[in-house]
């Protein structure tokens, strides 16, 4: 063997043995390197309901039948009620006849989705008798999806850093708070950061096939398997703002609908429209680059009576319902005075548990809880065990305890059981169980569901055609919050306080009511409160004005300054984050404020 074919086959040895050992897994790290996955991915799935359309309510010789979308169904009556029920619990329709039975004014109640916010919803539906015997109207259900954007870059160090953005819910923050991704073979692993007490947990596995055309499939305890797609940089995406960075924003004046608002330009009612363009473009221009980035999804401006802004971002449009969340509970402060003024005999003095037992207090009952009255739940100073904010994990009457336990359907009554731990009207705490009951209270005066209720004294007068409550176990509208409005509507409530009371020339509740409602009335921490809104000071052009708003998590906000004759009303989804606090903080006092010129 000569010395070079020794050498040579030296080398091949070596070459071999190298190729056998680490470099192998240097090789296979390459290959398999999470680096592939940078960029933008996102998976979105449709979770029902799949009942909607047409519903037609037939009265024959045989008796009343329903039917919709394919499905059929014997109907029920009593009295002037008419209810059906689909199988397989696809859905409810509970309603009555007007005078004349020409029309079923009801509420079409949809199954509740388990991966979505668990609750039934109820939205109303109105069907007209035609010439026979067929009662018609439109079922249009709250369309349920889950969305999960992935975003993984790499950061300086390697690694590749991720975030999980969810509009719905805001699971990237609150469920699912990744930090990295990591990727081995095909397995795929979305991990937490490795401090506090996560310590780098695994929170959803999956696979990518990169030989599959590039599938990335993740598994979440929240909604299942999901299967991503690659977001193209040149391609749309609602994980940005407006798509993508869209150039120089351009105000236009919202359009006129049939909702009953007017509308004007923002220099018609005295607002500068360079201030709110440079408001509105702060907006387009926002980074997505964490989870906490603020999302805003709506702002909207009226003054003097008249829509003079309407923006959407993310997605989100006027078409679209928006969960208000705690900023609903306002909705019964309104519906109680929309019913003192119709008649209802109602005050704000009469004893909570005398109503509840059918007007007698039970027997042997404490001196505390027969002082309790309808004006205490009004302002959460009821004196029940029950503190949603401040240590909820310990209070009895948190509201995640009331629609998580399962021994007592009956919510009002679970709040009733509650103990008293301080003399009502001695300090208030912020509690869901409150509004809710106040609506009990109510509905037993009156004889009528909350939802029926809501229907004739506010939905109606204010031209409100579509909204979706959320019901309790035994189909009680739920004023904890939760309701979803179109967001053009919703703020309707705002402008109404700002009105005295009045929609359109139309009464709903009387000034005395809408000034108690929206004034300072107790303090809930360190904020103020009144009948279920809250009440915050500005400093404008030198002197100070008031400003009332209801307030839900994530960013809803309907505000309301009446010296300045404004109405204002922001949605978001910074759900769970203090994002979502820049609104009545930033945004109002150091933003719009300044663009209102006189």
């Amino acid at each position: 063997m000569s010395i070079k074919t020794f050498f040579l086959l030296v080398i091949a040895v070596l070459l071999a043995s190298i190729s056998t050992t680490f470099p192998t897994r240097i090789i296979n790290a390459q290959t398999n390197s999470a680096k592939e996955l940078a960029g933008l991915w996102e998976a979105k799935q449709r979770l029902g309901p799949d009942v909607r359309g047409t519903l037609l309510i037939t009265q024959s010789k045989s008796g009343w039948q329903a039917e919709i979308a394919g499905r059929v169904a014997q109907a029920k009556t009593a009295g002037d009620s008419i209810s059906f029920e689909l199988a397989d619990e696809q859905g409810k329709f509970r309603g009555k006849f007007d005078a004349r039975r020409t029309k079923i004014v009801g509420h079409w109640i949809q199954p509740a989705i388990e991966f979505e916010s668990g609750l039934p919803y109820a939205s109303p539906v109105t069907l007209v008798k035609d010439k026979q015997n067929v009662w018609r109207g439109e079922v249009s259900p709250l369309e349920m999806t889950l969305t999960y954007y992935l975003m993984v870059k790499v950061r300086d160090d390697g690694t590749m850093g991720a975030f999980i953005k969810n509009p719905e819910r805001n699971l990237g923050w609150t469920e699912y708070r990744v930090d990295h991704i990591e990727r081995e073979g095909e397995a795929v692993r979305l991990v937490a950061a490795n401090k506090g007490d996560e310590k780098g947990r695994v929170l959803a596995e999956g696979t990518y096939k990169s030989d599959a055309g590039g599938v990335l499939s993740i598994y979440f305890e929240r909604g299942g398997t999901f299967d991503f797609t690659r977001v193209a940089a040149d391609k749309m995406s609602d994980f940005y703002p407006r798509g993508r960075p869209t150039g120089s924003y351009i105000y236009n004046p919202p359009p006129k609908l049939d909702d009953g608002w007017q509308t004007a330009s923002l220099e018609e009612v005295g607002i500068s429209r360079a201030g709110i363009e440079k408001f509105v473009q702060m907006f387009v221009d926002a980074p997505t680059d964490s989870v906490n980035s603020p999302a805003v999804h709506g702002v909207l401006i009226a003054r003097h009576g008249k829509l003079v802004l309407e923006e959407y971002f993310y997605g989100e449009n006027r078409e679209k319902a928006h969960d208000t969340r705690s900023a609903s509970k306002s909705v019964a402060a309104d519906l109680i005075g929309a019913a003192i003024y119709s008649g209802v005999p109602l005050k704000t003095s009469i004893p909570v548990y005398q109503v509840m037992n059918n007007g007698e207090f039970p027997p042997d009952l404490e001196p505390r809880k027969r002082a309790m009255t309808l004006e205490h739940l009004l302002t959460m100073s009821s004196g029940l065990d029950c503190d949603d904010y401040t240590s909820p994990e310990k209070s009895p009457g948190y509201e995640d305890n009331m629609w998580e336990q399962t021994e007592q359907p009956d919510f009002y009554k679970w709040t009733l059981a509650l103990n008293v731990i301080r003399q009502p009207g001695e300090k208030a705490f912020y509690c869901s169980a409150s509004p809710n009951l106040a609506g009990g209270v109510l509905a037993r005066v009156a004889k009528q569901k909350t939802q029926e209720l809501f229907q004739k004294l506010l939905a109606e007068p204010l031209q409100i055609k579509r909204y979706y409550l959320t019901l309790s176990p035994l189909e009680d509208y739920t004023m904890t919050g939760g309701a979803r409005f179109l967001p053009r509507d919703f703020m309707k409530l705002g402008q109404v306080h700002v009105g005295g009371g009045v929609w359109n020339g139309r009464r709903i509740f009387t000034p005395e009511w809408s000034r108690r409602a929206t004034s300072h009335l107790v303090d809930i921490g360190t904020g103020k409160y009144g009948y279920l809104w809250w009440v915050q000071d500005y400093k404008y052009k030198g002197r100070t004005v008031r400003a009332f708003f209801a307030g839900g998590n994530g960013g809803q906000v309907v505000m309301g300054i009446p010296d300045l004759d404004l109405v204002i009303a922001f949605y978001g989804g910074n759900y769970a984050d203090r994002a979502g606090f820049k609104v009545q903080n930033v945004y109002v006092p150091e933003y719009i404020l300044p663009a209102i010129d006189k």
